[in-house]
């Protein structure tokens, strides 16, 4: 009958000293040399006015550290640096990775000895009728004071300790990962709020423009029928164009107090103190030269990749103690000190005392519980191996996507501008020849609404490049590899 695996693991663990427990690899990188059949290089279609500048994908380009900058906007700039200090999610991820890393010192102490001091005093009565005087005293009652060193020591024979201490080390590691994230997303978040308020500010704007206009044609027929060229018929359907487009206002700017309390928000402030500066589209620059990692480089940059990579690594580390537990468990102990009767004659002559033993300790039942700990920590390895395919293809899927986006952004703005071009000289047209009397209000009217519309899906269509821009950065992993070391310790 041969040798079972468990006593040949013991063996081999014993014989060599080594950790047991299965030795961290790296995933392998993606293979993929692209994002299938989204753009990853050649350059986006171009469009007149606000944001239309053709963009350019370059493959393997790196990502600067601060890429906001790349919008050309100071306020922007400056309100991005604000959030990033005063935001109390930072200073919470960098609380957490602080007891991670304190959390990591407290664990190496268990690859060490123990040593603790004592000292104790008693006063004993002894039955002198059944016992022998424990002293020469003549009383039966006595004083005893004891100091003493205790040490005490767990070898690390099969490198359980060792693989806590690697577990431990990973989940710094994942925590330092966790407070990059919340770095990149604060300040993509910055960013695209401020495009959002931008594209707001676009749209009241233009809403504003359509009801002046509105409110000036119905004050034109109302004059019309006050001298009998108009009636109802013209007036009401006029009054009601112009009612619709009033209703449509609130909502925006309700949409834009909303955003401005999130952009304080942002900046860790209380909706009191909502920041003086303020966001139009046309104060901001739309980055052309646009960087495309691999996804083998992707997975190297993504902070929740990395944080993932982590927790397989501390899941790893975690089989690993799991599988010592199950081991035999030695101890060192050793005591010296001194006993006397009196304070003052201890670590006298004669007083002084040591021990020193050894101990070894198997668990012969318990159960199953130690079996199933250790099931549970295959079980947590392979949920974290499965988390960590899920966060990769998320993040490939991330760069896809806005890939995808900027491409149909910018093919959207080139349609929408020149729908809105057109319907603007068709409103201009419209309007001449209402002035000449030779076109009806209604057919006036319907060109206004028709300009008017093409209008603000021509401010959406722009802040739709800009808030995809910022997010490409966000989903290649923002840059912060550029940062100093400093920055995330």
């Amino acid at each position: 009958m041969g040798v079972s695996r468990p006593v040949c693991g013991f063996v081999a663990a014993l014989l060599a000293g080594c950790a047991v427990g299965p030795n961290f690899q790296r995933p392998a990188a993606p293979q993929a040399s692209d994002y299938g059949s989204a753009p990853s290089q050649g350059s986006t279609a171009a469009a007149p006015g606000t944001g239309g500048q053709s963009q350019q994908f370059i493959a393997g380009r790196d990502i600067p550290a601060e890429w906001w900058t790349l919008f050309r906007s100071d306020k922007l700039s400056a309100l991005v640096e604000q959030s990033l200090k005063g935001n109390p999610n930072m200073e919470a991820a960098q609380a957490a990775l602080h007891q991670a890393q304190l959390l990591y010192k407290a664990q190496r102490a268990s690859l060490l000895p123990s040593v603790q001091g004592s000292f104790g005093g008693t006063r004993s009565q002894y039955p002198t009728e059944s016992l022998t005087a424990p002293t020469t005293a003549s009383s039966n009652t006595y004083n005893l004071f004891t100091a003493q060193l205790s040490l005490s020591y767990m070898p690390d024979v099969f490198g359980g300790n060792r693989r806590a201490l690697e577990a431990s080390r990973a989940q710094v590691e994942a925590t330092r990962y966790q407070l990059i994230a919340t770095y990149v997303t604060l300040s993509s978040n910055v960013v695209t709020t401020a495009v959002q308020e931008a594209s707001l500010r676009g749209q009241i704007a233009a809403t504003e423009r359509m009801l002046a206009l509105q409110r000036q044609l119905t004050e034109t027929v109302q004059k019309q029928k006050g001298i009998g060229t108009a009636s109802n018929i013209d007036l009401l359907p006029q009054e009601a164009t112009e009612a619709q487009t009033a209703a449509t206002l609130a909502p925006l700017q309700k949409q834009l107090g909303q955003t401005r309390d999130a952009l304080t928000a942002l900046l860790g402030r209380l909706p009191d103190q909502e920041p003086a500066e303020t966001f139009r589209l046309d104060e901001l620059a739309l980055p052309t030269d646009l960087p495309v990692s691999l996804p083998s480089k992707l997975i190297e940059q993504r902070p929740d990749v990395r944080q993932a990579e982590e927790n397989l690594h501390a899941a790893s580390a975690q089989v690993g103690v799991s599988v010592a537990n199950m081991l035999p468990q030695f101890q060192i102990s050793a005591d010296t000190g001194s006993a006397a009767l009196t304070i003052g004659k201890l670590f006298s002559p004669y007083t002084g005392f040591w021990d020193l033993g050894a101990s070894l300790s198997q668990t012969l039942f318990d159960a199953g519980a130690l079996i199933y700990r250790h099931q549970a920590a295959d079980a947590a390895l392979d949920q974290a191996g499965a988390q960590y395919r899920a966060t990769v293809i998320l993040a490939c899927q991330n760069v896809a996507d806005t890939l995808r986006a900027l491409q149909s952004d910018a093919d959207a703005l080139n349609a929408t501008a020149t729908a809105e071009r057109a319907a603007r000289e068709a409103f201009e047209l419209a309007n001449r020849q209402y002035q000449l009397g030779t076109l009806t209000l209604v057919a006036l009217i319907n060109a206004e609404q028709t300009y008017r519309s093409a209008e603000l899906a021509l401010v959406q269509a722009q802040a739709n490049r800009y808030a995809d821009t910022a997010a490409l950065f966000q989903a290649l992993g923002g840059g912060w590899w550029n940062l100093p070391e400093a920055t995330f310790k």
